[in-house]
Formats: C-alpha cells, structure tokens, sequence
C-alpha cells in the first residue's frame, strides 16, 4: 500500500460530509463515547459500500437510472429528517448533555446515513482501480478497502477527540448552542440537497 495511496485515502476521508457532520453532531450531544460510536457506524457503511463495489454490484447502480434514484432520495429523505431532528432536539439529536442513547442507536444511524448514499459505492469503483497496476492480485484490492476503512474510522475518530475537547465549553453558552444546532441543520439539509441534484 503505497504512501500515496493513504494520503489520498486521508484526504478523501477529511473532507467534511455526512461522516463528519454526523460524528462531531454526536459527540457534542453524547460526548466522546457517543462519538466514536457514530465513527463506528459510518466505518461500517463504508465497509459495505465498498463490498459492493468489489463484487461489481456498483456497476447496476451506474447503469439503471431508477435504482439510482429510489436510493438516493431515501437517502435525501433521511438527511432531511436527521435536520428537523437536530433543529428540534428530538430524536435523540438534541446537542446537550443527558441521558445517553445507547450504542446500538448512534452506530445504527451512521449506518443508515451513509448506507443510503449511492455515490460511494460509485467513488471506490473509480478510487481504488486507479492503484491497482495491471495484473495485480485480487489480495491487492482487499488490502486497499482495509486500508482506507481504517484511515475513515481513525479520521472519524480524531474529529469526535477534536470535539470533545471543546464540549464543555460549547454547551456551557446558550448562544452557541443555538448557532450550533441550526449549523448542523442546515449541514445535513445542504448535504440532502447536493445528494438530490446529482447524477448517476
């Protein structure tokens, strides 16, 4: 696994999206137990996406227009309400310290937010060939799906630590809190909203 390889891989994975939003969203409310459990989760969606697009599967995806469209929108409709969810404080999505959700939920929710965007599986179709010198062995690919599902989770991981640190600080302002819970939002509104307007 080439250098190159992990440094793109960190890139990728430092970007903010639904991964992060979603991480630094339940860090705040939960704490940093709370954040790496939904690390966790969306480590376990990118694993399945890429099992997808190891097994080709991706390729259906690329190829019928309205299996596209039937998981994106769900997708879209998911990131919709994980907003209404922060902005109302419900749902276990409100951003102040309390009864903890258990594991199961937060892990099962990053699941599902990034489960249901059909991009991924479309972006390690055309990520991780791009590695692959011709007559590599088929180990090669599973060398590079393991290397970039540990580089997510430890990104993922070191956004929730950055988070915590300030956590404390953060909920004890009222007026923080308001600008944050309306921040996030309108981060997950925006992500649905750029998740609807694209393309196969």
């Amino acid at each position: 696994m080439s250098i190159d390889y992990l440094l793109t891989a960190f890139i990728v994975c430092v970007s903010p999206g639904i991964g992060v939003v979603y991480t630094l969203s339940s860090t705040l409310g939960g704490g940093l137990r709370a954040g790496l459990w939904a690390a966790l989760g969306c480590t376990v969606a990118t694993v399945f996406h890429m099992l997808v697009a190891m097994a080709g599967l991706a390729a259906l995806l690329h190829a019928s227009a309205l299996v596209f469209q039937l998981v994106k929108f769900a997708g879209v409709a998911y990131l919709i309400w994980m907003a209404w969810g922060v902005l109302q404080g419900t749902g276990g999505m409100e951003l102040r310290p309390g009864a903890p959700l258990p594991a199961r939920r937060i892990v099962m929710r990053g699941i599902m937010l990034n489960l249901l965007n059909p991009k991924l599986p479309l972006f390690f179709v055309a990520f991780l060939p791009q590695f692959m010198p011709a007559g590599s062995a088929p180990a090669l690919l599973v060398e590079l799906g393991a290397g970039f599902t540990a580089m997510t989770f430890a990104v993922f991981a070191l956004y929730a630590a950055l988070a915590a640190s300030g956590r404390d600080a953060v909920l004890a302002s009222e007026r923080a809190m308001t600008w944050l819970r309306r921040a996030f939002a309108a981060s997950f509104a925006a992500l649905g909203l750029k998740l609807a307007v694209s393309r196969a």
